[in-house]
């Protein structure tokens, strides 16, 4: 018995032993991932994650799609230096097979730098660019250096005639980038670990992935103050307000970038005006057919209970302190009127309703109703009219509380009323030229390109953002910083080169199903006939 006793004790030692080697050694796509990513500077919103081995590199060799994004030159001088230093035989087996990222940051210039971050495989040290740094042959001169008290090196590509730094942050995690700013940022950075950056993606997904897209909605501020001169850009303000992290996967297309995914709200930052959409469901959208064949950008919202919508958007004026501002206004709207506008418009409002600018600069808010002929004498009841058919309300601020945030661009409207369609502008010439576009049927669904990107896109959404780069040339040329806007205009290739760009919220379970859809442009986009 004592013998047994002494066996089972000596297997069950055996057993735990077993089990903490086995768990020590467990490296698990989103753990590696996770281990990684905490080490990239917190200022960063975007980081795109792809695997370094072959299979990537064949599959997007010569393709349009990067090098407008990224930089013709900038591609090119990573791929030059991937395969002077990831490909030399002597570290290749340490980097190949590993999941790289690149992510992109602001730097003291104002400009933006790309970090690239990659973990080794174990059994490499310092030791082996020591040994790489006494080739003569590599193209390749390796000087150690220390940044802020990071052991890392200057690496001078003779081919490049550019120095590249690269620093050891810590588990055998690399960084490296063209920039000292960044290299010495990252040096400094110490990680958060109680706080999460980014969404992390199931195991299997994530290892089954040609590359994903991780997006820290709260770090867009970084990004768009560098982009923009007005940070409250109208279509992107929303957005950057979004308390949430995203992962998406890239769906390969010779010409289109395709990421799905999900967005999750941080329930322990504050909501925004985006977080009432996740109490809805998807709907099928139509009111972007009605859009100009001149639009720019838009921002479309769809809900399939209106009425769940304004209760939350009412809870919503609460929480943020406008409740007694909302009172006021339209207590004084029916006083002066005997309107109650809130009961009136709820009554009549159906599940769509967007904001659109044009390559004009006009901007149009097109709210779906379902019974506008009953709703027009309301609105004149509460406006100076110009005609029978447009006017100027005498409230200021009533879009504002009627559909939320975004709408507050239209402070003090004027209206009109076409079919079932409530139409808002900051002027009567925009109405007009609305009222051209919509009984000459000067849609953009008329537009043979137009219908070729939807059909890449979901048809059911509650948020969708669109960005048509040709026609939005001129409204990004009155609102992003100089040096950003003249490479949008110039670089050849670049972002001209893509016709649009969707970004879609679908509300699923209390968070966001994502789609991010950006096409390249075709030479062909003839009008289709009537």
């Amino acid at each position: 018995m004592r013998r047994f006793i002494i066996i089972t004790i000596i297997l069950l030692i055996a057993t735990a032993l077993i089990t903490v080697v086995y768990f020590k050694n467990l490296n698990t796509p989103a753990l590696h991932t996770s281990q990684t990513m905490r080490v990239i500077p917190n200022n960063a919103a975007l980081v795109f994650e792809f695997n370094n081995d072959a299979v990537f590199y064949d599959i997007f060799k010569g393709n349009k799609l990067f090098a407008p994004l990224i930089g013709e030159q900038q591609l090119a001088d990573l791929d030059t230096l991937r395969k002077q230093l990831l490909t030399n035989p002597l570290i290749e087996k340490f980097f190949t097979g590993q999941n790289a990222f690149i992510s992109l940051h602001p730097l003291k210039d104002h400009s933006l730098g790309l970090l690239f971050t990659i973990a080794a495989a174990k059994g490499f040290s310092l030791t082996n660019i020591d040994q790489l740094a006494k080739q003569v042959t590599n193209g390749l001169l390796i000087t150690p250096m220390l940044f802020y008290g990071k052991k890392g090196y200057t690496i001078y590509s003779t081919v490049l005639k550019r120095r590249f730094y690269l620093l050891n942050k810590e588990d055998d995690v690399y960084s490296g980038t063209f920039s000292k700013d960044l290299a010495d940022q990252c040096a400094q950075y110490i990680p958060q670990k109680d706080k999460q950056l980014f969404l992390m993606l199931p195991d299997q997904q994530n290892a089954t992935s040609l590359a994903n897209l991780y997006i820290n909605y709260s770090r867009l501020n970084n990004l768009f103050e560098l982009l923009f001169k007005n940070k409250n850009t109208d279509i992107l303000k929303s957005m950057r307000l979004l308390p949430a992290l995203a992962a998406l996967n890239l769906n390969f297309k010779s010409d289109a970038l395709l990421f799905t995914g999900f967005t999750n709200i941080q329930n322990n930052l504050p909501s925004s005006y985006l977080t009432l959409f996740v109490n809805q469901q998807p709907v099928v959208t139509h009111l972007q057919d009605i859009f100009p064949s001149t639009t720019a950008c838009s921002m479309s919202f769809a809900v399939s209970n209106h009425k769940k919508f304004k209760a939350d958007l009412s809870d919503w004026h609460i929480k943020t302190g406008l409740q007694h501002e909302k009172d006021s206004i339209f207590n004084k709207v029916k006083a002066e009127t005997g309107i109650n506008l809130i009961t009136e418009f709820n009554q009549v409002l159906s599940n769509e309703f967007a904001i659109v600018t044009t390559r004009y600069m006009e901007k149009f808010a097109i709210i779906s109703l379902t019974d506008g002929s009953a709703f027009k004498p309301v609105m004149k009841n509460i406006s100076k009219m110009a005609d029978d058919d447009m006017g100027q309300l005498n409230y200021n601020k009533l879009p504002f509380f009627l559909l939320g945030d975004p709408f507050s661009l239209f402070n003090h409207p004027w209206f009109m009323i076409i079919d079932n369609y409530l139409i808002l502008a900051n002027s009567q010439a925009e109405l007009k030229s609305y009222t051209d576009t919509y009984i000459n049927r000067k849609f953009q669904s008329k537009i043979q390109q137009y219908n070729q990107f939807d059909n890449l896109v979901a048809e059911r959404s509650n948020v969708n953002w669109y960005i048509n780069f040709k026609n939005a040339q001129p409204v990004l040329r009155q609102d992003m910083n100089d040096n950003f806007y003249t490479d949008f205009a110039n670089n050849e290739p670049g972002w001209k080169n893509f016709y649009a760009l969707t970004y879609q919220l679908i509300a699923a379970d209390k968070n966001f199903y994502t789609n991010f859809c950006m096409n390249l442009n075709k030479a062909d986009s003839t009008l289709i006939k009537k």
